[in-house]
């Protein structure tokens, strides 16, 4: 038996079930490269999902976490804080979008970033209700689980979900939701089916992730900023997946010159190691009560190390740049992909920066989804050693995730296994329909 089976027949014999993994069993990594158990290397154009914007085991990265962990590991913010996490704050007040005083909170996960973030909201306003999107994703704790936009497998069999958590479709061109459609949905809610004096906050990923990749149109955000604004609510960015650098700014926000209430981050933050944030107006950010939010493991020393690592390596390196370039890079390629005869189960191609996906369907006239072919087209490239993922609301969309640092040569490597493993889907399809 090699190496990986035995650790997948370990895996479901000791963890739990509803903990999806993938066959992909991890020993090393190195920027844009993972070999698994049994030395097969891989081109990683996950990142751990969004995670290694600054490529596996950063040097810079890897240093500042040794040198911290040679002073102390956790004394618990709380107790006995430090320094860099209060630099560290400094720093993210003065990077968000937003000519207004400003404060941030440390925590572990994204997810919650986003329940404290709702939780100073609904303490600033004195209001509960909260506004989210279709196709959303903002995390399996309940609050995230109730603003989520997609029922499978985040909201199944856990049932109800917490009250007063609204839904609005987000705009999308290719299924024919366009932001006129949107925002009139949004201003009937808000005189159909909640008070808008009852709204805390709108939250929203400028560009969504777990949802398909679906970019959020400049014209949409400054709207809801204005909303916002004529109802005293307050705007959320949700920028876990989409920040540190990933579209080619360093928040997605700031393509749309829209300054949010409050901006949630994770993810890249800290370069594979375990820290998220919350930085927003100061006011709103101070309405908690003292104690009312953090955690013990809140604000860790060696997350907090890396994550002034990557913000100095997203500016020595150029990231942002790069971020485009690797986009670009990408998109052209499976553009004239989907241009080629006999291809156009690629309905769409999209994407912001190095945040790129396309979307297959039965057929460009329907544009109906064909979630087959995008589990056929993962587990190709799989087996030809290149990681990707599927993702949206129809499980029908793959999205390319490499890390900000992969070389221009490893980008074309991996775009030329991700052909080769369309065009085996694709045939595969073929035949099997005669």
């Amino acid at each position: 038996m090699s190496a990986s089976l035995d650790l997948k027949s370990r895996r479901e014999a000791a963890v739990a079930k509803g903990v999806a993994t993938r066959g992909i069993y991890a020993v090393r990594a190195e920027n844009a490269e993972l070999w698994d158990a049994d030395g097969n290397r891989f081109i990683d154009f996950a990142a751990g999902i969004a995670v290694n914007n600054t490529g596996h085991r950063h040097p810079k990265v890897m240093a500042a976490v040794a040198k911290q962990a040679e002073n102390f590991t956790h004394t618990c913010f709380h107790v006995a804080p430090y320094e860099s996490y209060i630099a560290l704050s400094e720093r993210l007040n003065a990077s968000t979008p937003g000519g207004f005083d400003k404060k941030t909170m440390l925590v572990t996960t994204g997810a919650e970033a986003v329940e404290n973030a709702v939780k100073m909201a609904r303490a600033y306003t004195g209001r509960s209700g909260v506004i989210a999107f279709s196709g959303a994703f903002h995390g399996r704790t309940l609050m995230g689980m109730a603003l989520c936009g997609k029922v499978n497998p985040y909201k199944k069999a856990f049932g109800a979900m917490p009250p007063e958590v609204l839904h609005v479709p987000f705009p999308n061109e290719f299924h024919g939701v366009t932001v006129e459609q949107s925002l009139a949905v949004l201003d009937n809610m808000l005189r159909s089916s909640i008070d808008p004096e009852r709204v805390a906050a709108i939250i929203i990923e400028p560009v969504q992730g777990e949802g398909g990749f679906n970019i959020a149109p400049p014209d949409f955000l400054r709207a809801l900023r204005q909303i916002c604004d004529d109802h005293g609510i307050l705007l959320i960015a949700d920028e876990v997946q989409s920040g540190i650098a990933r579209t080619g700014k360093l928040f997605a926000f700031e393509h749309a010159g829209v300054a949010a209430d409050l901006v949630t981050m994770a993810k890249g933050l800290a370069g594979g190691f375990p820290l998220s944030a919350v930085t927003g107006r100061a006011e709103v950010v101070d309405a908690a009560p003292v104690g009312g939010i953090g955690g013990t493991y809140a604000g860790n020393p060696l997350a907090v190390a890396a994550a002034h690592a990557v913000l100095d390596v997203i500016v020595e390196e150029n990231l942002c740049e790069r971020a485009t370039e690797v986009g670009d890079r990408i998109i052209a390629r499976l553009t004239d992909i989907a241009a080629r005869q006999g291809y156009e189960a690629i309905g769409d191609v999209r994407g912001q920066g190095a945040m790129v996906a396309f979307e297959l369907v039965t057929d460009r006239g329907s544009n109906a989804p064909d979630p087959a072919l995008t589990q056929a087209i993962v587990a190709e490239a799989e087996a030809r050693g290149l990681i990707i993922l599927p993702c949206g609301t129809r499980a029908n969309a793959v999205r390319l995730l490499p890390p900000l640092t992969t070389p221009m040569e490893q980008v074309d490597e991996a775009l030329d296994v991700l052909e080769s493993a369309i065009d085996a889907a694709i045939n595969a399809t073929a035949v099997a329909a005669e």
